[in-house]
């Protein structure tokens, strides 16, 4: 049946393409379309199939974003999925409920959480966006952070062409290498997002045509809102988010024959009693399922979903949205589940007790998925002979050699008698989070690279506080 949706989407997609168009608002965009043969009319393009169908298949099937340790190399594509941080919440919900804009202290706090959590190999971008950093240069100062902090794949913000180069000369100053050694080994990825209904904006163009210049990743993603930025019907979102997402990838490719590129939606529902955005919906969770078999029909790479939840707080409607959520994504195959940990609020606001659980959530999944073997040692017949009816397994020596691996012992849930079951829960997060910050290490800058990347900075007309503001420990 998904196979059948899928066929059908692409289908009302190629009709929006062909009947009612994108318009692109960067001239730029345009010249690339015009000269390679889109039908533009009053700064909208129409695409045909074949055109479509043709240039998607130019993109390569993987996106490979080197770190600067190995180990955590990532390779988006095939069935593979890779956790990525939370991206954007201005608000931090305290332990107590207090609801107060983010900082800096807490964004550090955040990389080292997705630093020492050995499920994620992607770190960096906007985890939360702290008061008080510079608006025109934010992109580039919080990613010389994530690079002061993290030794993991990294992706960044957007911004414009002048924005973008500076965020390209701070990575090549960070990694050490030239242009053409950074095209040959991608060091960052990006995220740009459509302007539904149907529309493509100058920012997000720039940003595009920077990292594509360079071959950097790039994720374009759509977030349609069923029933206010796009039809209610499941069908009609699906179908209109796909034709924004592929028109940008085919403008993509004819800049950039074969740059590798990302196919990406946070689309979703509006709740119609208040048209707010409902990010924790059954409805949601399949956009971001589809996203996943739409970017597999195309043969490329894609980005959805995570844990997502409009619940207000930690309580049990986070619990049950950001597993729904996070579970869609991984049943699609999603390869990149970006907001996968910490998100409250509809994206406003993050919690780092939030944060902790969607860790939790994220290895149930794990091992949900895991596959179990059938075979002599796992179904150990001469220990069930010899043991019979009514003997217990707990002290047999084929239950300690086993148990670590065929079960999951959990960080935080409550489990098995306790004196204070209701403070359980939040003891076990609490004592889970100090571990991670415990176990963080930080990577090792040579003095040269750091002056270099500060000096470019400053040539920029940032200030050495606003420097120094970064470089919090």
């Amino acid at each position: 049946m998904s196979e059948v949706l899928v066929k059908q989407i692409h289908e009302a997609s190629m009709k929006i393409l062909e009947q009612a168009g994108i318009r692109f608002h960067h001239p730029d965009a345009l010249k690339v379309l015009k000269e390679h043969g889109v039908r533009v009319e009053s700064g909208i393009a129409y695409f045909t199939e074949a055109q479509v169908m043709d240039w998607i298949g130019k993109a390569p099937a993987t996106a490979k974003i080197y770190a600067d340790d190995p180990q955590y190399d990532v390779v988006l594509g095939g069935d593979r999925s890779w956790n990525a941080p939370a991206a954007g919440p201005t608000q931090i919900l305290e332990t107590d409920g207090t609801l107060r804009p983010a900082n800096m202290a807490d964004f550090v706090k955040m990389l080292k959480l997705y630093e020492a959590n050995p499920s994620y190999s992607i770190n960096g971008g906007v985890p939360c966006q702290p008061e008080k950093v510079p608006e025109q240069w934010s992109t580039l100062l919080l990613l010389y952070s994530a690079f002061l902090h993290s030794r993991k794949s990294i992706w960044s913000g957007s911004g414009n062409y002048e924005q973008m180069e500076a965020v390209i000369e701070l990575t090549k100053l960070r990694y050490g290498v030239t242009d053409e050694e950074l095209k040959a080994k991608p060091r960052i990825m990006t995220i740009v997002n459509t302007d539904t209904p149907l529309q493509f904006d100058i920012n997000m163009t720039e940003t595009m045509l920077t990292f594509l210049k360079y071959r950097q990743p790039l994720c374009v993603a759509a977030a349609s809102m069923a029933g206010t930025t796009s039809p209610v019907t499941l069908g009609g979102t699906l179908a209109m988010a796909n034709a924004e997402i592929i028109s940008a990838l085919v403008l993509a490719q004819m800049y950039a024959p074969g740059a590798p590129v990302i196919y990406g939606s946070q689309s979703t529902n509006a709740d119609l009693r208040s048209a707010a955005i409902a990010i924790g919906s059954p409805e949601g969770a399949l956009c971001y399922k589809y996203c996943g078999e739409l970017a597999q029909f195309y043969g490329i790479p894609s980005r959805a979903g995570g844990c997502l939840t409009d619940a207000k707080q930690l309580d049990v409607q986070a619990g049950y949205e950001s597993m729904l959520t996070y579970y869609a994504c991984r049943e699609g195959k999603v390869n990149a589940i970006f907001q996968s940990a910490g998100i409250l609020n509809s994206y406003l606001a993050a919690s780092f007790e939030k944060m902790i659980t969607d860790f939790e959530v994220i290895d149930f999944a794990d091992r949900y998925l895991k596959e179990f073997e059938i075979n002599d040692e796992t179904v150990p017949l001469e220990l069930i002979k010899e043991l019979g009816p009514g003997e217990q397994y707990l002290t047999e020596e084929h239950t300690l050699e086993y148990c670590r691996m065929e079960t999951l012992t959990p960080n935080i849930s409550a489990r098995g008698p306790m004196a204070d079951p209701a403070g359980a829960l939040k003891r076990n997060i609490a004592k889970r989070m100090g571990k991670l910050l415990d176990s963080y290490q930080p990577p090792v800058i040579d003095k040269s690279v750091l002056d270099g990347m500060r000096n470019l900075l400053r040539s920029h007309g940032i200030s050495d506080q606003d420097i120094q503001n970064m470089e919090i420990d």
